[in-house]
């Protein structure tokens, strides 16, 4: 298996973390998009509690405390991207209403029926979107909502190159169609689902990604491990022009029965 077409699963964690630690965002969104997504969440006030689940830097949990009223937890594995967090929560002034911790999203530190919106940009796929549904409806009160982004298929069939390569990084991968029927089995009506722009992947997502890869070689240079990622990374992009109408992220928002 050559370099490129490792899994990035393959690869050591800390290693991700310092990559991906350097760019604003760790998966394709932007702020046009959240502020989007919010805008079908009702009923949020001053005293809502949100969680934001897998929020690394909290590129998108700033954007959401500046549109929308509440108290904000974001939770990521990574220290690193939650000090980052709480720096940049600070740097807006935004610390009274958000706080980023430490913590996995199989064990989060909630109790049942106690939020009122769970937000996942990019990351529901660490625990997998059905369990993720499943587990989390319960954290959420009646008439609560969910609003998670997560890649998926836009046609029935794709060439196989790119059917092999996201099968091996994310089996669970799907269509819009039953990405949405998987949401409203969990126990949620199916409020929206929108297909992120692409210039999500390639503006605010690719393309800042270009100096930081260049940075990190010249970092680690001769970490044969390092190079590896980085030849990773630019295959993943590289598919992403080639394939980009078969697939891309989906948002998708429902609302707790």
């Amino acid at each position: 298996m050559s370099n490129e077409n490792k899994s990035i699963h393959e690869f050591d964690f800390n290693l991700i973390c310092e990559y991906f630690s350097s760019v604003e965002r760790q998966g394709p969104g932007s702020p046009e998009v959240t502020i989007k997504a919010l805008s079908f969440i009702d009923n949020l006030t001053k005293e809502s509690r949100i969680a934001d689940i897998g929020c690394g830097t909290g590129g998108q949990t700033m954007v959401i405390a500046q549109n929308a009223p509440g108290f904000i937890t974001g939770i990521d594995l990574f220290p690193l991207f939650i000090n980052l967090f709480n720096s940049n929560a600070n740097k807006l002034n935004l610390q009274d209403r958000i706080k980023g911790i430490v913590g996995s999203m199989d064990n989060l530190p909630f109790k049942n029926e106690e939020l009122d919106l769970i937000w996942s940009e990019g990351a529901i796929y660490n625990i997998g979107f059905e369990r993720g549904l499943n587990e989390w409806r319960n954290l959420l009160k009646k008439g609560a909502y969910i609003a998670v982004s997560e890649v998926s298929w836009f046609t029935e069939e794709r060439p196989s190159e790119i059917d092999e390569f996201w099968q091996d990084a994310y089996p669970e991968i799907d269509t819009i169609s039953n990405k949405v029927a998987q949401m409203q089995k969990a126990g949620f009506i199916p409020v929206a689902s929108f297909i992120l722009p692409e210039n999500c992947w390639t503006e605010h997502f690719y393309a800042p990604q270009v100096s930081a890869q260049e940075a990190f070689l010249k970092k680690h240079a001769g970490n044969k491990t390092a190079e590896e990622f980085i030849a990773n990374q630019r295959h993943e992009t590289q598919l992403y022009y080639k394939y980009k109408e078969y697939y891309g992220y989906v948002f998708y928002i429902g609302k707790k029965i």
